[in-house]
């Protein structure tokens, strides 16, 4: 009987993705959705490898083993109940060719990590890069969650991603798994395919955090903390890709925490909105020069920037002009950058980039002294010195200035922990939210609608009874940052 009963739904969902493709939007043509086949046998806890499909069950432990890798076949689903903990070993591998939908909440998160490795969260200045965990000296643990090309769904909701960045032992069998190459953290590159990341947390990876070479995409109210050793964004968002990034905190990431770029030859055209978030001392470990920091638009992308908090981060909003981002068909204001010394500050408008002067509420434009000159790509240098130390957000708990210098290889975030609404103190019990007095309360944007591009047909799916994940695509908020005063925006 159950299984007649899923069937039926499933048929239903899959007439309610045909209705529905027919419907346009400004970003894409929705296309016809099949919901995946959600196998309801059991997989065995322990060690797993090779072909697997089905669904982990509540409060198991699976081990991958050290080069090991778990492959879910085109066609197939692997479903991740409540409370599972997937332990990988060195360069052990995810491939998903089919679907991937992991079902963690909030009091019964899952995890994918190095279960016998631990982090480091005390901000002591002898914990360096080359040192910490996070990294492995840039070598990385294991080599993250692939999605083929094949692949039609990727949903993370209250999930754990760690210690990724490993390099892949032998060429895997999906597209850009070639041998001893450095992985992303979450790969995905499917155009026609849908990528939710909700409520989530990664932690510790060499390259990007996620990939999204193509796809429909909706990352919201995520915690990333130290992605990227010395180099690799935290969100990289390439051609085909449409989607929304909002509500996230980030947290010492090397290079760019969300960038929006068109390269690659894919349509449609990269569309990426980016709003209240929130950027903490990003963009110091970066070896190159001249880049990275917090929000990056180039290469022909588009999309809106609103209602961002950007604090101590090397670069303020990154708009390019060689090669030129959609400068048309883009809007971003309402930001607010915040900077303890001039160095900072000097860097709201990246020198050598096209950030229009309207790009922030605070500081108002015009006290940066900032020269806006989009037929030199802004090469001028401008001082804004008087704003270093000014306009502090006034966090719940956390020190500004720092005490020490761009903690940029310390983390901040005790992980799994909501944060209290009164300030705890210690190292790794910081605390992001405003307080009452906060002059980032009320300076939001809010006239403009998400992307919302995920499928009509997973929205069907992932509402259904037997699974009960919907999406939440969290509007804007009138106050700046992924934690609005009263509530309703990041939960960790």
């Amino acid at each position: 009987m159950k299984r007649k009963i899923l069937i039926t739904i499933f048929a239903a969902i899959i007439i309610t993705g045909i209705f529905n493709s027919c419907k346009k939007t400004s970003n894409e043509v929705r296309q016809i959705y099949v919901a995946p086949a959600l196998v309801v046998h059991a997989v065995q806890p322990g060690n797993i490898s090779g072909a697997i499909s089905g669904t982990m069950t509540t409060g198991n432990t699976y081990t991958v083993l050290a080069d090991s890798a778990v492959i879910i076949p085109k066609g197939d689903t692997l479903w991740l109940q409540p409370g599972v903990t997937v332990c990988m070993n060195t360069n052990a591998t995810i491939i998903v060719q089919g679907a991937l939908i992991s079902l963690g909440t909030q009091a019964q998160p899952n995890w994918f990590t190095v279960c016998n490795l631990s982090k480091i969260n005390t901000p002591q200045m002898g914990e360096t890069p080359a040192s910490d965990p996070a990294w492995n000296g840039g070598a990385g643990s294991w080599t993250g969650i692939n999605c083929d090309t094949s692949c039609t769904l990727l949903v993370l909701k209250w999930t754990h991603i760690e210690f990724t960045g490993g390099k892949f032992p032998v060429a895997e069998p999906f597209a850009g798994g070639g041998y001893g190459k450095t992985s992303y953290g979450i790969l995905f590159q499917n155009p026609l395919g849908d990528f939710v990341m909700e409520d989530c947390w990664m932690y510790g990876g060499v390259d990007d955090a996620v990939r999204v070479e193509n796809g429909r995409c909706c990352l919201m109210r995520n915690t990333f903390e130290k992605m990227g050793y010395t180099g690799g964004d935290n969100i990289n968002c390439k051609s085909g890709s449409v989607g929304d990034i909002a509500f996230n905190l980030f947290v010492g990431e090397a290079t760019n925490a969300s960038k929006a770029s068109n390269k690659g030859t894919s349509s449609p055209e990269c569309n990426i909105n980016m709003y209240n978030n929130t950027y903490i001392n990003c963009g110091y470990r970066n070896i190159s020069t001249g880049v990275g920091g917090s929000i990056d638009y180039e290469q022909g992308a588009r999309g809106l920037a609103y209602n961002n908090l950007i604090v101590n981060c090397q670069f303020g909003i990154r708009v390019l002009c060689s090669p030129i981002a959609d400068t048309a068909n883009m809007s971003y204001t309402s930001n607010y950058a915040y900077g303890d010394n001039t160095a900072v500050c000097d860097q709201f408008f990246p020198v050598g980039y096209i950030t229009r002067p309207t790009a922030y509420v605070i500081p108002a434009p015009g006290t940066t002294n900032y020269i806006y000159a989009p037929s030199t790509c802004s090469s001028v240098g401008y001082d804004a010195s008087a704003l270093a130390g000014q306009n502090n957000p006034l966090f719940l708990n956390f020190p500004l200035p720092e005490a020490v210098s761009h903690l940029y290889d310390i983390s901040y975030v005790t992980p799994g922990t909501i944060p209290p609404l009164t300030p705890t103190g210690g190292p790794g019990s910081y605390n992001f939210q405003l307080q009452s007095t906060s002059p980032a309360i009320g300076k939001g944007y809010t006239n403009f609608n998400p992307n919302n591009s995920i499928s009509v047909g997973v929205q069907t799916l992932l509402s259904q009874p037997q699974i009960n994940a919907p999406i939440v695509v969290t509007s804007p908020a009138t106050d700046i940052g992924c934690y609005p005063f009263l509530g309703g925006g990041n939960l960790h």
